[in-house]
């Protein structure tokens, strides 16, 4: 079996590079999905409060048998459980479903320019879990240049990771210079350009003619290569899948190298176009949601 590389995060924390994502992932079959991805070797589960499956995802940390502390377990506090008191109860309710004591990484879901203040004392809040130890790390997600200019203005502690829409599509390149100048992970979520495939996008990146063919040449699959560039330029990367071949494939990408110039051809494919929401669309009065207690 393959073992994860892992990044050392801003405090030195390890975080294996590679995690399992479960959005969108029905509470029905999400179990069985996180069991099947830690059979196969995956050691790091990404979830959220607002994927609604926290729960399940514990249940199948549980069911796999493989001790809690070889499991990086990462969930996200929503936009409307953001404040500081309101974040601290955040973690009470994530915990509770996940079924542990501790979390490897909470991160904040959505910047909220709407109501920045919400998120500058969320942030804080974060801060007081991870003094307390009850968070090994702290991040956010989806912020762009100008939040995490300002967070880092008004807070304290340097995120460890901003997990953000990153496929060869949409690259976003500005902002990753500003992860690497500060210190940040950069986490690619659709990091094979799963959104490409729904939404009315005229092109797939599984249809892509550089990546089939680069794929060809290594006897691997597009999203395989796709996985291996984001790995190979430093990023960590949370595929999602519900099928056992799908998740198996996914995480075969530890074999090949890609060359200098393949990962050139890759870089060339941006497009410059977000495939989801603009972070600045994201209100609490056009998304708010209530999370449930325990």
């Amino acid at each position: 079996m393959s073992t994860v590389p892992s990044v050392t995060l801003n405090n030195g924390v390890e975080m294996p590079f590679l995690g399992f994502g479960v959005f969108q992932t029905p509470p029905d079959v999400t179990t069985a999905a996180v069991e099947e991805a830690l059979r196969v070797g995956y050691r790091h589960i990404d979830t959220a409060a607002a994927y609604f499956n926290e729960r399940e995802v514990g249940e199948g940390i549980r069911r796999s048998g493989i001790a809690r502390d070889e499991v990086f377990v990462e969930t996200k506090v929503w936009i409307s459980d953001y404040g500081y008191d309101a974040t601290l109860h955040a973690f009470d309710k994530s915990a509770g479903k996940l079924g542990v004591d501790r979390l490897d990484l909470l991160i904040l879901h959505q910047p909220l320019p709407s109501r920045f203040d919400l998120t500058l004392d969320a942030y804080r809040a974060l801060g007081k879990l991870l003094a307390d130890g009850k968070v090994r790390a702290i991040g956010v997600s989806n912020f762009m240049p100008e939040h995490l200019e300002r967070l880092l203005k008004e807070t304290s502690v340097v995120p460890a990771v901003n997990q953000i829409e990153l496929h060869p599509y949409f690259q976003q390149t500005a902002l990753q210079s500003v992860h690497a100048e500060k210190g940040i992970v950069t986490q690619a979520w659709s990091p094979i350009g799963g959104i490409t495939s729904y939404g009315g996008g005229e092109k797939r990146t599984f249809d892509d003619s550089t990546l089939l063919e680069i794929a060809r040449r290594h006897g691997k699959s597009a999203a395989q290569v796709m996985l291996r560039w984001h790995l190979q330029k430093g990023r960590s990367a949370i595929p999602k899948s519900t099928r056992p071949a799908r998740i198996a494939e996914n995480f075969d990408v530890f074999d090949f190298d890609l060359t200098s110039e393949q990962i050139a051809a890759i870089d060339a494919l941006d497009t410059g176009v977000r495939g989801g929401p603009d972070p600045d669309s994201i209100t609490l009065e056009a998304y708010g949601r209530e999370i449930p207690e325990v």
